[in-house]
């Protein structure tokens, strides 16, 4: 009973990403690659995804927090954040860091501190709702492994 209203909840979870943007097709194209041979993909390919953001978002705010930003470098790491936001289906990051890069493309340091913290709550944001969705996941998987 617990698996099932845990399962319950995971899916409203996950509907509710989907319906507010936060998650596009190519996260359920990636649901489609985990199957019995490997059930942790998706929590694997999350945990990287968050740590390497989390990285990426570091060195963005070091190269911004300098007299004299290098653009080429800032725009180097949008755009490696935006790929890897698109392939985890990280649909609002992603967006927010085509507007990042339209920024750097302006040399503008003040419009880009403005849309590195647009990004950074975008990323707290989902990163909150991943969390909560691998933890489910983990609680589901330890009653099932109990049956």
């Amino acid at each position: 009973m617990a698996s099932t209203q845990l399962k319950a909840q995971l899916n409203d979870l996950l509907n509710s990403m989907f319906a507010m943007d936060f998650l596009d097709e190519q996260f359920k194209q990636l649901q489609m690659l985990e199957d019995g041979s490997c059930p942790g993909f998706i929590s694997e390919v999350i945990t990287i995804f968050c740590d390497d953001a989390e990285r990426i978002l570091s060195l963005i705010t070091e190269l911004l927090s300098k007299p004299v930003v290098d653009f080429e470098k800032v725009d180097a790491y949008v755009h490696q954040l935006k790929g890897s936001s698109s392939s985890v289906g990280a649909k609002r990051v992603a967006l927010v860091c085509i507007k990042f890069r339209n920024v750097c493309q302006e040399s503008d340091k003040e419009g880009c501190i403005a849309t590195l913290h647009e990004i950074r709550r975008e990323f707290d944001e989902l990163n909150k709702k991943f969390r909560i969705m691998l933890q489910l996941e983990q609680q589901i998987q330890a009653l099932d492994s109990k049956r």
